[in-house]
């Protein structure tokens, strides 16, 4: 059920050969998304649970999940890439469906992250699902 922006960081990751590749391309994810303006990084938006600071705001237009992220950390940043490529245009109803974990096994990521940032994957697909459930 994954959406064809995230259907393309899967089919690129098959194409790297070593997880530093794929470190750098996530990196690079990160730094191609539009800042998140300053005056969202507030207390409202960030996501408890996250050794890096983390903001998540939503953005629901249509009936469709979308959101602004932002991090201090450049992997941390380019992992809400990842997350925004797995729900943005989503319909907020279909939000909680999406088994975030399979979809991320599919990239490798449960097997490469730290402990600390798996527990902040989740802190963010967490806050994911209640934005989603509140709109």
């Amino acid at each position: 059920m994954a959406t064809t922006a995230f259907e393309d960081i899967a089919e690129t990751f098959e194409f790297l050969d070593d997880w530093e590749e794929r470190y750098r391309h996530v990196i690079e994810l990160g730094k191609a998304m539009p800042p998140m303006p300053e005056a969202l990084k507030v207390p409202a938006t960030k996501v408890d649970g996250c050794a890096s600071q983390v903001w998540l705001h939503p953005a629901i237009e249509g009936g469709r999940f979308g959101f602004q992220g932002d991090s201090d950390a450049l992997i941390v940043r380019g992992l809400i890439a990842v997350l925004h490529a797995l729900y943005s245009g989503v319909p907020v109803a279909e939000v909680s469906r999406i088994d975030a974990h399979a979809e991320l096994g599919r990239l490798g990521l449960h097997d490469h992250l730290s402990s600390q940032r798996s527990n902040g994957v989740r802190a963010m697909v967490e806050r994911i699902r209640r934005l989603a459930a509140a709109a």
